[in-house]
């Protein structure tokens, strides 16, 4: 074929030089797509004809392979050379009764009609761009998706399955017999194109369960019938309808497929109605836009006839921002004109008011001639009082038959057109006289030359008339009615983060997502309405998350988010209209969203002319950005979708060995960006099938993140480290680098899932085991410490105990310092918990004094560890229960400075909690408790710090209780509460409960109160804990008295109380036992004994008079003096 002489047929010549620059062969130009025309320097009508040549000859080529026998296989000259994963729609269709047909009938007869079925099923499937892999006999087998895709393959198999059925039923089989084909239809993720066989025998294969299922879906079809896999009805929205087959058993399927019957087209007006129908979420982020369009309206109404050219990228909401305009103006006076383009129509002349036309006159092409034209006639009488002059010409174009009610239209092409022209303008202009006319074109991209060619006259006609014409478009459609005065060019760019988190919003009816599910769904889409949507549902419907009524919760880990089936298509084909260069796409999309000019040139095979170029197609097809200048450039994809869909193609063997040699360029050329990005080297080490490698990267990626307290980053690095390290060889090496590994993770898994989080327990059990089989004693600091803050926190006293005498032990074996100290500190706290508040301090002074940093602070990522770092908040406590409140308040006050300089978020919530809010609540300052809440949740908020957000929420809860709000605060409380004890956290959980059961004693109401205070006891009870040992009996007594109890009953309580602070030291705890006692002799007449109780405890302090229980006791004396 020669490409000169194939033009010059076309009337097409002066392109030709054009061609031969851009070494057009006749195999490429099956290939050639608009944008390559557009490329070329086609105009739109040039290309519109080349399209609709190229088009037929594939369907003449695809003849004459039939003819002679080839595989159908063969129709398109130029497949792609390696094959690659996608999602595939894939058709098979059946002869209906074909061994009957040919039963007893001469040979070359049963040829002729079996070549007959073929070319006709090959034509309308490649109608459709589908891609005929094989005829199997009397089986058909095509490809909708590959070689190349569109962003609708699944509609495009349906219409063309609709019409293989019809055009088969038009054919007439030996001896005039009636022919049928049944259809099946399925979706799903394939590898394509892989050459299989030998010789003849050669074809390009599909390996997936997709092609048996399409199958074993058109065994169930009657005759005429198309059936559809639920797969590929997911994706149509109602763009036809449907009848629900249920589930159905099908060989070599483990259980039932549901199956659903195509039984025609949708009523759906637009594509956006069948996809999304009438219930669309709300218009988010165009206010601007919908308030231009609405003043555009206003102006039009005047008379100032308007146009508006609405442009954006596919999904970013022009259709959406229409249907918002549209449902505001629902109730006003107006007449709406809408036109759909289709990508199915492009050549179909004026196809978009054709349908308009059909749908205002009411026509079915199953009522009678007659019915249709009277039909035409009402519908123009609403605009004109003379519908003669129009019927006949806009009958003739929607191909309804005049009869004898009009004569045959005696007029040329160009005078059809003409007449056509002005019976359309004339209506419109019919209809605006009588209310404003709001006239919108959808999808211009896809318009016909005649219909463009309308449109130039429409928009000139609409200047003073009330009209306010919309034409929505794509960027590649380049419009041409910009220098109009009365044209207004708005373009949507994309949503900001916010907006795009009010989409997520949305979708979910208000219900939280996990922070890194909702973060990483705005880093993939972009901003794209569509893409947003799209992703927030496939989230929704994965299976990662649980629904609690009012937000959802991760299930495990989470994994980098797939690509919803409703965007693979549309993906594919922005991959797939750059074929020659899409491997350069491919391995910039292993390399990452953003890649370097020089990085990708080391990894790939071209040369720096044959790269440049290939990026400079990536560039004017605008799938990546260009940044910087030389010798600095760099790149972007405009999508991260887009990186996702080219790198998830690639099939896992050539993408590991990219990544592979990403990671060897990386190591060589870069070791700058291997020391400041590890986990970028170990990522692509892993992908590359090299983990063994990678262990080292991630470790050290682990701890960076830990140390900037980006604890969330932190955990998926150290635990795709522990993932990684599972190919190494057993051995001391790799049990070293586990230990690293497992103890780097204790921190930031303590900060985002808390102390009593399972996952921390068998990461510091694991570690501790390996420090004794390796003989480290190095990392028994942070092993033991670990362990220890775990048990210590579920409340096990029993094994903080044998740990604390295990660190003490191996501290005096190794003569560690550090280790010494850690030791002091766990039996510190293991003290408090027993209740042995002079022990407790004595440990924690020790620690103070012995402490110094240069020597015992440990490296960041242990930060969780640090003696001194937990020493000053629980000594803040301990002072106080001790009876010095100024000294308790000075410690809390170095406890934050000692936080703020070590500036690490877990250890700022945990001073917050136990050295800021524990003081204030047992000093009774509700206004610090509240602010210390309000901290510890914005903290929370912003890091993910989930266990420390609920201490801040029962806290808070507390407080908006104590100043009057307790509708609020109670159930913020035990809400809280119950969630904290879902964790197991034991630690201050009784505490918490305390506070809880003094705000029912305070409100009165002893049932609540003590029923939690019950709760409250058994926790320590079953933990052997005594700290607050006191006060649980002190708030005993008090919902004793005023429920009714015995004042004897009381009075034990209170003793108890009094006797077990006694006992502990614990002098603020004795003065509130103390007060609770003389108020209670005090109503029994007592006086004397009560002041002289409350005096001997009130005399003892020294410090704190300006505190909130030393003021009531000071209260209580002189009112005891009075009496």
């Amino acid at each position: 074929m020669d490409i000169a002489e194939w033009l010059r047929g076309l009337g097409l010549e002066r392109y030709t030089q054009a061609f031969q620059d851009a070494e057009v062969t006749p195999d490429v130009l099956q290939e050639l797509t608009e944008a390559d025309l557009r490329e070329l320097g086609l105009p739109l009508g040039p290309r519109k004809t080349v399209l609709k040549a190229i088009q037929a000859r594939s369907l003449s080529i695809a003849a004459a392979l039939i003819g002679a026998g080839e595989p159908a296989g063969q129709v398109r000259p130029v497949l792609p050379s390696e094959a690659d994963r996608r999602q595939l729609t894939v058709m098979f269709v059946d002869l209906v009764g074909s061994t009957a047909l040919a039963s007893g009938r001469d040979p070359e007869e049963v040829r002729e009609f079996m070549q007959a079925y073929h070319n006709t099923v090959a034509g309308e499937i490649a109608r459709f761009e589908g891609h005929i892999a094989k005829f199997l006999g009397d089986g058909v087998l095509a490809y909708f998706g590959w070689p190349r895709a569109h962003e609708d393959e699944a509609e495009r198999a349906i219409r063309a399955g609709l019409r293989v059925t019809k055009a088969v039923a038009s054919l007439t089989g030996p001896g005039g017999l009636a022919l049928a084909a049944r259809v099946g239809i399925a979706t799903g993720l394939v590898v394509v194109g892989e050459l299989v066989g030998e010789g003849e025998a050669r074809e390009r294969a599909v390996i997936g369960e997709t092609p048996n299922l399409a199958a074993r879906l058109q065994g169930l079809a009657e005759p005429g019938d198309v059936v559809i896999a639920e797969s590929t009805r997911r994706l149509l929205g109602e763009a036809f309808m449907y009848r629900d087959l249920g589930t159905v058993p099908l060989k070599g399927f483990p259980v039932p497929v549901q199956a659903w019957l195509v039984t025609g087209e949708g009523e759906a007006e637009s594509r956006f109605d069948a996809q999304h129908g009438m219930a669309t979420t709300a218009l988010i982020g165009r206010d601007q836009e919908l308030a231009l369009l609405l003043d555009r309206w206003e102006r039009a109404k005047e008379r100032e006839g308007q146009i508006v050219l609405l442009g954006g990228e596919a999904g970013i909401g022009k259709s959406r921002l229409v249907r918002a305009l549209r449902d505001h103006l629902a109730g006003a006076p107006h007449t709406p004109l809408s036109h759909f383009c289709s990508p199915f129509h492009a050549n179909t002349a004026l196809y978009p008011i054709i349908g308009l036309l059909e749908r205002a006159a009411g026509i079915r092409r199953e009522d009678a001639p007659e019915e249709q034209l009277d039909k035409l006639e009402a519908m123009l009488a609403l605009a004109t009082s003379d519908v003669h002059e129009s019927a006949p010409v806009l009958a003739d174009l929607l191909a309804v038959p005049a009869g004898g009610r009009y004569p045959p239209l005696a007029l040329s092409p160009h005078q059809k057109k003409e007449r056509t022209f002005q019976a359309l303008l004339e209506q419109i202009q019919g209809l605006s006289a009588r209310q404003p006319l709001l006239a919108i074109y959808e999808d211009v991209h896809w318009a016909d030359p005649t219909m463009l060619e309308f449109l130039d006259r429409a928009v000139d006609e609409v200047q003073g008339l009330p009209i306010l014409m919309i034409i929505t478009f794509r960027p590649e459609f380049l419009s041409r009615w910009t220098g109009h005065g009365h044209v207004t060019a708005l373009s949507l760019s994309r949503l900001g983060r916010r907006q795009g988190a009010a989409v997520v919003d949305r979708v979910t009816g208000g219900k939280m997502l996990p922070q890194e599910v909702l973060e990483q769904i705005l880093a993939k889409t972009d901003g794209v309405p569509l893409f947003v949507e799209e992703l927030t549902k496939a989230v929704i419907e994965s299976g990662l998350l649980k629904d609690h009524g009012s937000h959802y919760e991760l299930i495990g880990p989470l994994p980098p988010l797939a690509i919803p089936t409703t965007l693979q298509d549309s993906l594919m084909a922005r991959l797939d209209r750059l074929a020659p260069v899409k491997e350069v796409a491919q391995i910039a999309a292993c390399i990452g969203r953003e890649f370097g000019h020089d990085l990708l040139r080391s990894v790939t095979a071209l040369d720096e002319h044959a790269l440049q170029r290939a990026l400079n197609e990536l560039l004017t097809a605008e799938l990546i950005f260009r940044r910087g200048a030389p010798p600095d450039i760099g790149y972007s994809f405009k999508h991260a979708l887009v990186q996702d869909i080219a790198h998830e193609s690639l099939l896992k063997g050539k993408r590991q060995q990219i990544h592979a040699r990403i990671a060897a360029a990386l190591e060589e050329h870069y070791p700058a960006r291997a020391e400041a990005e590890p986990e970028t080297i170990a990522s692509h080490f892993t992908q590359g099938g090299l983990a063994g490698k990678a262990v080292g990267y991630w470790l050290r990626a682990g701890r960076i993140a830990a140390e900037r307290s980006a604890n969330l980053e932190a955990i998926t690095h150290l635990t795709r480290g522990l993932e990684a390290l599972k190919s190494s060889p057993q051995g001391p090496e790799r049990d070293r680098q586990e230990l690293a590994l497992q103890t780097a993770i204790g921190g930031p898994l303590i900060a985002i899932h808390g102390y009593t989080a399972p996952q921390l327990g068998t990461a510091f059990s694991r570690a501790h085991a390996l420090c004794y089989e390796l003989d480290d004693t190095g990392a028994l600091f942070a092993t033991l410490s670990g362990k220890f803050i775990f048990h210590f926190v579920r409340g096990d006293f029993g094994a903080m105990q044998i740990l604390v005498a295990e660190a003490q032990r191996a501290a005096e074996r190794t003569g560690d310092t550090a280790l010494d100290l850690a030791a002091h500190r766990m039996a510190a706290l293991t003290a408090m918990h027993a209740g042995d508040f002079l022990t407790a301090r004595s440990e924690f002074e020790m620690i103070l004094s012995r402490y110094q940093p240069d020597t015992h602070r440990p490296p960041p990522v242990h930060y969780v560890h640090d003696p001194k770092a937990s020493a000053l908040p629980y000594l803040a406590i301990v002072l106080w229960m001790l009876g010095y409140p100024e000294q308790a308040q000075r410690t809390s006050r170095a406890a934050f400075e000692y936080a703020a300089e070590l500036n690490q978020t877990n250890l700022t919530a945990h001073v917050q909690v136990y050295g800021g809010a524990g003081p204030a609540e047992l000093m009774g300052d509700t206004a610090a408790v509240h602010a210390h809440a309000d901290a510890i949740i914005d903290l929370a908020d912003q890091h993910s710090l989930n266990y420390w957000r609920l201490s801040g929420l029962i806290l808070r809860g507390w407080a908006m209780a104590k100043e009057g709000n307790v509708q609020g605060g109670l159930p913020l409380m035990r809400l809280s509460l119950n969630e904290r004890a879902r964790l197991g956290a034991s630690w201050y959980q009784v505490r918490y409960l305390w506070m809880l059961a003094a705000m029912y004693h305070q409100l009165g109401d002893d049932e609540n109160g003590l029923a939690t205070l019950a709760e409250a006891k058994a926790i320590a009870a079953r933990n052997e804990e005594h700290i607050w040992e006191s006060e649980l009996a002190c708030i005993d007594g008090e919902l004793r008295r005023i429920g009714g109890a015995s004042a004897e009953e009381a009075e034990n309580c209170l003793q108890a109380a009094l006797i077990i602070a006694q006992s502990q030291s614990a002098k603020s705890f004795e003065l509130r036992a103390a007060m609770s006692l003389a108020r209670l002799w005090r109503d029994q007449g007592r006086g004397a004994d009560a002041r002289g109780l409350l005096g001997s405890v009130y005399g003892w302090f020294t410090e704190g008079f300006e505190t909130a229980d030393l003021r009531s006791a000071k209260a209580l004396m002189q009112e005891l003096a009075e009496v």
